[in-house]
Parts: structure tokens; C-alpha cells; sequence
């Protein structure tokens, strides 16, 4: 198993974002990711260092403060440890560009202003909209996802609402009419999620393994699945909404093109 140290003098999610990126361009499966946060010493920097050099790891790290900034890559250079700074060559790039000054104060992103009790609020939406829960809060909603069953609909309203955003999804059954409430949104809010059927027999048959219950159950055969897409590309017609193809793209991707919009 190899280890991937996230090191932060904040809770660590920039660093460990731009890790899982990583991670997803290899098949590596043996990788494990180990987050320490809210560092404020050099013994505790020197201490993630020398865990780092003893099971063969590497660091990627944000460290707001030049002194621990320092102190991390002597320390991995003394122990010859691959250590990454995240966050440095974009601050000094923002400094010898614009002439800038940073405020060298950690946990700036995750200060309790306007825009955190936004994202609070928002989150605590989706969470009540998940899987149709209340169709009439699908009118609230600044983005509605409509999709068929495992096409990413919950991850992706979640990630989406900690962007601020609130969120309401929908899952389409054929023997199901949707709610009137879908048929008068705005369509530009309204995203239908679709997969190829191959991916989707396959991540249902996954999740019946997981459940424990039959292979061959209706619920993943091909013939299910692509009676299930062909009913939801209908009705995303109908709608005249935009329509994406999730297969094989991660959460934070999909995410990209609807907010791009």
C-alpha cells in the first residue's frame, strides 16, 4: 500500500482535491491518503516528514506560513522526501504579477462569512431534496438533476451544494409519471443525467453485490436499462433541457460543465 501525506495549516481540502485528481489519472488502487491538518509547528511539520520517509510516501501540502513553508522543505530535502507545495508557487506567481501581498492567514477559505452560511444552507436543501423527497422544492432549487437510478444524481447534488448551490434531484422510472412541478421549471435549471448502458449494468450489477441481492435481478439487466434510458431521454426532449452523459466521468467533472453554464 502506498501513502499519499495531505499536510495543511487549514483542514487540508485544497491539497487533498488536487490528490484525488491525481490519483484518478493512475489504476491506483494500492493508494491510501492520510490528511493531517490545522499544523501550527515545525515539530509537528517535522513529524508528518519523517512518517513520510519511513513508508516510502510523498506530501503534498498548503501551508499558509512562510516559516512553516521553509521548515516542510528542508525537512523533505534532510530526509529525501518528494514534498509538493500546493499552494507557494501560486501565491509567489500572484505576488511577482500583480505585486500583491498575502494576508499569511490560515484558514481563510473556510472563514464563517456570508458565503460559508450560504453553502450551509444550501447543503441542508439538497439533503432535503435528495431522490424526489419534496417535488414542490424542486421550484426553490437553482439546479434540478433528473436521471435514471446509480447515474450520479445524489454525489452530485451534494457536491454541487458545497459550491453554494442548492440542489434538488429526481429518479425517472418508467412506470413512474413525474411530478406537474417538472414540467414547469425553467429548462436552463434543469440537467438530465445519462449513462451508456453497458456502464450502468454494470455499476447496478456492483450495487447488487453490495446489497446482497441476485445477479440476474431485473433491476440490472440490460434490457431494464435501456428501457429506463430510453424513457428518461424522452422526457429530457420533452423538456428541451440540457442532457449529459455521466459515463466514466468523475463527480467533480460533470460538475464542471453545469456550472460552466
Amino acid at each position: 500500500m502506498h501513502t499519499i501525506f495531505v499536510c495543511s495549516d487549514a483542514v487540508g481540502e485544497t491539497a487533498n482535491t488536487v490528490v484525488q485528481a491525481t490519483i484518478r489519472q493512475f489504476n491506483a488502487s494500492q493508494v491510501q491518503v492520510k490528511r493531517y491538518g490545522t499544523i501550527r509547528t515545525e515539530d509537528e511539520v517535522r513529524s508528518v516528514v519523517e512518517e513520510a520517509a519511513r513508508v516510502g510516501g510523498f506530501i503534498a501540502y498548503t501551508l499558509v506560513l512562510p516559516e512553516l513553508r521553509e521548515m516542510m522543505r528542508q525537512e523533505a530535502i534532510r530526509v529525501n522526501v518528494n514534498a509538493i507545495d500546493i499552494m507557494g508557487p501560486m501565491m509567489q506567481a500572484f505576488i511577482d504579477t500583480f505585486k500583491g501581498s498575502p494576508k499569511r492567514k490560515v484558514g481563510l477559505l473556510y472563514q464563517l462569512d456570508e458565503q460559508y452560511y450560504q453553502r450551509v444552507e444550501a447543503i441542508e436543501f439538497t439533503v432535503n431534496s435528495d431522490d424526489g423527497k419534496d417535488p414542490n422544492a424542486m421550484k426553490q432549487a437553482n439546479i434540478v438533476l433528473l436521471g435514471p437510478s446509480r447515474t450520479s444524481k445524489t454525489p452530485l447534488s451534494i457536491y454541487l451544494a458545497h459550491k453554494g448551490n442548492k440542489v434538488a434531484n429526481y429518479p425517472l422510472v418508467p412506470e413512474v409519471r413525474p411530478p406537474a412541478t417538472i414540467y414547469e421549471l425553467e429548462p436552463s435549471k434543469v440537467i438530465g443525467l445519462t449513462m451508456k448502458p453497458d456502464y450502468l449494468v454494470r455499476i447496478r450489477s456492483e450495487r447488487l453485490k453490495a446489497v446482497g441481492l441476485p445477479f440476474g435481478a431485473k433491476y440490472a439487466t440490460r434490457e431494464r436499462v435501456d428501457e429506463e434510458l430510453a424513457f428518461a431521454m424522452k422526457l429530457y426532449k420533452e423538456l428541451g433541457c440540457r442532457i449529459i452523459d455521466v459515463s466514466g466521468k468523475a463527480i467533480e467533472e460533470t460538475a464542471g460543465l453545469i456550472l460552466e453554464d
